[in-house]
């Protein structure tokens, strides 16, 4: 199993920029995929941006160009750059790893974005 841990979640004005990390621990070198997810009040969990093995990066449209995912050399930690981010409330955003054998969540780390 892995375990995963959030940082750098806070309070942000539109237009400004957060950068979000997650730690993994346990049985990393089994994961086949590595992402962020957030979910709104009343939404559903959703796909923001993702790693796959085969070194597939997808965005979400909605944040297609303004955020960024990145890695460490070790696979075990990700990163999210979130730039321009726009006016919409609280979201919480949760790491993920998947492989052939479990699909492991953090415990979210909490966004919002002021007017």
């Amino acid at each position: 199993q892995v375990q995963l841990m959030e940082s750098g979640g806070g309070l942000v004005q539109a237009g400004g920029s957060l950068r979000l990390s997650c730690a993994a621990s346990g049985s990393t070198a089994s994961i086949g995929a590595m992402g962020w997810y957030r979910q709104a009040p009343g939404n559903e969990r959703e796909l923001v941006a993702r790693y796959v093995i085969d070194g597939t990066i997808d965005y979400s449209d909605a944040v297609r160009g303004r955020f960024r995912i990145s890695r460490n050399n070790a696979r075990n930690r990700w990163f999210l750059q979130m730039d321009s981010l726009k006016p919409g409330g609280k979201a919480e955003y949760y790491c993920n790893v998947k492989s052939s054998w479990y699909d492991e969540w953090g415990q979210g780390t909490q966004v919002t974005v002021s007017e």
